[in-house]
């Protein structure tokens, strides 16, 4: 089967497929969920949560650890100049525990919290955004983190102690031809006796290359006695049948060991199932829904270097008489880049905090966070390219060998670009976060915009409707952001007032919500068409999310005496910020240029302007589109290089 021969997919299947794999109900509070239906519910986040003394204690104690590490024994020009991290500073790592961060101690692991395991990550990817990738692969989204939540006692004994020291493992889903749709997954897995057979071609296998150990979605068939359906397996890299055949190179992220995967054949024992048959996705959805988190944190990290280098040279460079950072063209960049570190590391330390409480369900939070992170960290590097001017756009090594500060501002801006593709690109990330945030409204008025919903079920479904909405419209008329004296212990003596900022979210909350009500009202069963609109829903959201995070980190700051007066500073100016954008979002919502839009890409896809592209030659040569994805043996030479 060629990769454009993969089983076509209605539309309406994959989004089934989808929807049968999200998690389908909400056994605890969640703040994002709540803010976009309009209820700002401050309770859930303030008092900031705080970790518990004993897990300070041992996450700083390896955060020390680390950093003694990574400025001794990481040479971060080696890895961008030779593409490759050095076998021994991976060796190092695995001797210092990093593999094992997150997992249990009596798996030999570190047993960190997810707010100390996003520290580290942000240190870590902050010397070299190649070695974070590769320690946040392994356990975010790689065999830990999937075995921690659905695997058996008996899996985790045997697998666990392995990944904690010595084996890195990788996340095999995506395909040739499979991206963010798996219901057309083509990788196969068929029962063979105790054991299945695994066939198929995984692509942009992430620590792939030098893995041990491999989490493989694969569809099962479905047959008498059998569900089938997407399962996910533990595979041993080694297993005959498995090859790495090709080593993937990317504009940035040069040391990491991402390829192209060929399973032929591979017998894995039932025992490596993790879960049952069909439950591949949703697990991988769930490990996800805190895996995210890592990507925001690294984010977060590379705010905080971007703004050091800011500083730096913003106080040495002059120009027109006087530091550049003293004309306000430099110094809103500057402002942009601390006021915006400031919140990323707000939202990753709240969200990493309420899921170590495990009080809260954050799918929507680590999903925002991700979004945002990846936005704003690209936004914050590109704008540290400008303030360096042409020795932001010179390569660290081309500064080094003329006699300047070897400075890597443009590889920061080719790291951080794959983050708004890896782990759910930013389209995908709207469409995923705005199916959550549209959840209360489809679980009670869902069958009255499915067209293939009887005339009876439609009308169970407008009484259902008419009694959530009954209640629910009213308290989107007032609220506490209308009186002007709400939220008090956000406007301390000697500080910014911050109260006008939360009294805003709250009234934007109701906007949002009531926006969102009217949108579903106008257009039903196409509103899930509308993704231009869904988008910025989900956009304002973030912005609200972001300065409510700001502004709690910033009152628990200045409660335990540790910066208060220079956090809500900060906090101020990222406010203010958010609201200018979130502003101009709502605007967009009903005036722009989505029907245009969509006239223009019909008129490009029928080659109405291919009169447009005359005049320039296309350097990309020969070759299919998509790489052929025909299940069978290698014929290439296996470049898999395991790390021992």
């Amino acid at each position: 089967m060629t990769a454009s021969s993969v089983r076509p997919v209605s539309e309406r299947e994959a989004r089934q497929v989808a929807e049968a794999a999200r998690e389908q109900v909400w056994h605890k509070p969640s703040f994002a969920k709540e803010l976009f239906l309009g209820r700002f519910r401050l309770d859930l986040i303030h008092p900031h949560p705080a970790p518990a003394p004993d897990d300070v204690r041992r996450g700083e104690t390896f955060l020390a650890k680390l950093q003694e590490f990574c400025e001794t024994r990481v040479d971060a020009a080696r890895i961008e100049r030779e593409a490759q991290i050095p076998d021994e500073t991976i060796k190092g790592l695995k001797e210092l525990g990093a593999l094992g961060m997150k997992i249990d101690t009596k798996y030999g692991g570190l047993g960190l919290t997810q707010v100390y395991y996003n520290k580290a990550l942000a240190l870590a990817g902050s010397v070299s955004p190649a070695i974070g990738a590769l320690l946040s692969a392994h356990q975010s989204i790689g065999v830990p983190q999937p075995l921690k939540l659905f695997g058996t006692q008996e899996q985790k004994d045997r697998f666990l102690p392995r990944c904690a020291r010595t084996d890195i493992s990788a996340f095999l889903l995506t395909e040739p031809d499979v991206g963010s749709d798996p219901a057309r997954l083509a990788t196969t897995a068929v029962p063979d006796g105790d054991d299945y057979l695994l066939d198929g071609v995984k692509l942009w296998t992430t620590n792939g290359v030098v893995a041990d150990l491999l989490v493989v979605m694969a569809r099962v068939p479905r047959s008498e006695g059998r569900r089938g359906g997407i399962t996910a397996f533990v595979v041993e890299t080694a297993s005959e049948g498995v090859t790495v055949e090709n080593r993937n190179a990317f504009m940035g992220l040069r040391g990491l060991e991402n390829g192209v995967t060929r399973l032929h054949r591979v017998r894995v024992p039932a025992a490596n199932r993790i879960g049952p048959e069909g439950a591949g996705l949703k697990i991988a959805l769930t490990t996800l829904n805190t895996g995210r988190l890592s990507l925001p944190a690294m984010c977060a990290g590379a705010g905080k270097w971007c703004l050091k280098i800011a500083r730096e040279w913003s106080a040495a460079r002059e120009q027109w008489g006087k530091p550049i950072a003293e004309h306000e063209a430099v110094g809103a960049k500057i402002s942009f880049i601390a006021a915006t570190t400031f919140a990323l590391e707000a939202v990753i330390d709240l969200a990493s905090q309420m899921a170590d409480e495990d009080r809260n369900d954050i799918r929507i939070e680590a999903a925002l966070a991700k979004l945002y992170g990846s936005e704003m960290a690209w936004l914050m590097a590109d704008e540290l390219v400008q303030i360096r001017g042409g020795r932001g756009y010179e390569t660290a090594a081309s500064l080094a060998a003329r006699g300047e500060r070897a400075v890597p501002a443009e590889q920061m801006l080719r790291d951080l670009r794959i983050n708004r593709i890896f782990e759910g690109s930013t389209e995908i990330m709207h469409l995923l976060i705005a199916r959550e945030a549209v959840d209360a409204h489809l679980s009670v008025a869902g069958d009255l915009i499915d067209p293939d919903k009887s005339l009876q079920d439609k009308g169970k479904a407008a009484a259902k409707a008419g009694g959530f909405y009954a209640r629910w419209l009213p308290g989107l008329l007032t609220g506490p952001g209308q009186l002007p004296r709400s939220y008090p212990e956000f406007n301390p003596a000697g500080h910014p007032d911050l109260s006008p900022h939360l009294r805003y979210v709250e009234r934007s909350a109701r906007k949002l919500a009531r926006s969102t009500f009217y949108a579903m009202s106008r257009w039903k069963g196409r509103m899930e068409t509308k993704q231009g609109f869904l988008s910025r829903i989900v956009d304002i959201g973030a912005e609200l999310f972001a300065m409510s995070a700001a502004c709690v980190r910033a009152e628990m700051l200045r409660s335990r005496g540790d910066h208060g007066v220079a956090a809500y500073q900060l906090a101020d100016a990222f406010c203010r910020q958010a609201r200018i954008r979130a502003e101009e979002l709502f605007g967009r919502l009903w005036t722009n240029t989505d029907e245009l839009d969509r006239k223009v890409v019909s008129g490009v896809l029928s080659g109405t302007y291919e009169w447009l592209e005359h005049g320039v030659i296309d350097p990309s040569g020969d070759g299919p589109w998509i790489a052929d994805a025909t299940p069978g043996p290698t014929v290439e030479q296996n470049v898999h290089r395991p790390i021992h």
